[in-house]
């Protein structure tokens, strides 16, 4: 059995990301799964910090047969702005991560990591492999960060790796100049799940009664989302409600939508029972703005919505949305948005729904992880 130790950018729990799918999938493989540090100072922001500071002394969390979830040490901040302390927190970090491998037997795993910052941890780790798999344009998130030693981290990361996928075009043909072997990989949907949608459900108790068409939004509700093309929608047409389902990220202002009573929201839902919410709803939302960050995304719920089968209004962000622009409803400004959500209520016809349904079978997360498979089988490292 292959062993795999993977540096995450997500936490296990509560939300499946790509690197959850993709970890839960690989055939074969024994994996410890390291849950991305929390800084000193994130207690001052968010006291529940205090607890995931605390997190790394306890025993991992078994979460599946074959995969062990680990919660990393506390790191100082600023590492995305000055190189020293980022070598600094690595080197923390890989002396916990060799001494987890050692209480569980790895020797040698396949290294997989997702952040520009692994790079100053991977050499330290005694390794069959290492795998970057790039889900962003890490050093257009803004905040305490300078972007030039991201993207310089990057490209040395992609330099040492054995294998580098990108989730969108632009990050593969970046990464690709470091590394000729980089492969594009989009992100997938958990198809078996969200094609539950696609046939009659009760609705949960919490979702909002009422009558008229109901437009949903899956996701974390974060800067690059486009509001201002829904507030123009749910002014001109009262008679629409307009649910968001995700959690709300710190410092995003979301009082204009918050104030009209055809916006509602849900917060967050345990991605299991997303499929029953999606059944209730006539149009699916993909509301990403204009941006260097949006462009480079490859949304999970975007998939995840070609799986239910439902129609879906889109903003022509991210890139990867134009190539299925005959089966979605793409707008580029407030006055195109209305007109396609109205346009997209009437987008049931059968062979319209098989068609999405059947480019979600396309998109699923199994065939994703094993076009990765195949792609690291072929150099020998799993």
């Amino acid at each position: 059995m292959k062993q795999v130790v993977c540096l995450s950018t997500s936490p296990w729990h509560p939300f499946p990301t790509r690197k959850q799918q993709v970890m839960s999938r690989l055939s074969d493989a024994e994996i410890l799964y390291f849950d991305p540090p929390v800084t000193y100072l994130a207690p001052l922001k968010d006291p529940a910090a205090r607890e995931k500071i605390r997190a790394w002394r306890a025993p991992g969390e078994r979460v599946k047969d074959n995969l062990t979830v680990f919660s990393l040490p506390p790191i100082w901040p600023l590492f995305n702005k000055f190189r020293w302390i980022n070598r600094l927190n690595q080197k923390k970090i890989a002396r916990y991560v060799n001494r987890k491998c050692r209480e569980h037997g790895f020797e040698a795993p396949l290294v997989w990591v997702y952040s520009p910052t692994a790079v100053d941890c991977v050499d330290r780790i005694d390794r069959s492999g290492l795998v970057y798999d790039c889900v962003d344009r890490h050093s257009a998130y803004g905040g305490l960060m300078d972007p030039a030693v991201v993207d310089a981290m990057e490209l040395e990361l992609a330099a040492k790796a054995d294998m580098v996928f990108a989730t969108a075009k632009a990050l593969h043909a970046r990464l690709a100049k470091a590394n000729p072997r980089a492969k594009f990989i989009p992100n997938g949907a958990n198809f078996e799940r969200f094609v539950q949608a696609a046939e009659p459900q009760a609705a949960p108790a919490d979702f909002p009664a009422g009558d008229g068409p109901v437009f949903v939004f899956v996701g974390a509700l974060q800067s690059c989302i486009e509001y201002g093309f829904v507030a123009h929608a749910a002014k001109a047409r009262p008679d629409w409600r307009f649910v968001f389902i995700g959690r709300k990220v710190a410092g995003v202002d979301l009082s204009a939508l918050e104030a009209l009573p055809n916006c509602i929201f849900l917060g967050l839902r345990p991605n299991e029972q997303l499929p029953a919410y999606l059944a209730q709803c006539d149009v699916c939302l993909n509301l990403f703005d204009n941006s260097d960050l949006s462009r480079d995304v490859s949304p999970l719920k975007f998939f995840e919505y070609l799986a239910t089968g439902k129609p879906i209004v889109s903003t022509a962000q991210p890139e990867q949305v134009l190539q299925y622009a005959g089966d979605i409803h793409i707008a580029d400004t407030p006055e195109e948005f209305l007109a396609a959500c109205g346009q997209a209520l009437s987008d049931t016809a059968p062979e319209r729904v098989a068609r999405r349904i059947e480019l979600g079978r396309q998109c699923s997360w199994d065939s994703r992880v094993a076009q990765m498979e195949r792609e690291l089988h072929a150099l020998d490292i799993l």
